[in-house]
């Protein structure tokens, strides 16, 4: 069974190309174009990591990351920011919240996106099945 990720961020065109990238490495793609909606996803799919803009109409990516990492049962869940925003307050802010990593768009490098993406759910693979 494919791992699924969520894309969260409300540009079309954005979640579009992460689809066909994503699905090209395999993945299951679900998708959301808010933070409520995110929430709501999380709670039906259980993806198996997140891929959260910051910036986005309702709530910002900040709100559904500090709920995600409230949940004791998503302490497992990788949540990577993938955000225009990439001044250093922008970036700690994330990190503070509780982020995995953090990615500035535009994505330079989709190698390193695709190892990222990779190694992190390893390592929540490695955390699920040692709980």
């Amino acid at each position: 069974m494919a791992e699924k990720v969520l894309v969260v961020d409300d540009a079309p065109d954005f979640v579009f190309a992460m689809r066909g990238f994503l699905e090209d490495l395999g993945y299951e793609v679900i998708e959301a174009y808010d933070g409520n909606t995110a929430l709501e996803v999380i709670e039906r799919e259980k993806p198996d990591i997140v891929l959260l803009d910051v910036i986005m109409p309702v709530m910002d990516g900040w709100e559904p990351l500090s709920a995600i990492r409230a949940r004791p049962e998503y302490a497992y869940l990788p949540v990577v920011m993938i955000t225009a925003l990439d001044e250093p307050q922008h970036i700690m802010e994330s990190y503070d919240r509780g982020c995995t990593d953090y990615i500035a768009k535009p994505i330079q490098d989709y190698d390193q996106l695709a190892l990222i993406i990779r190694r992190l759910l390893e390592v929540a693979r490695d955390f699920r099945e040692s709980s």
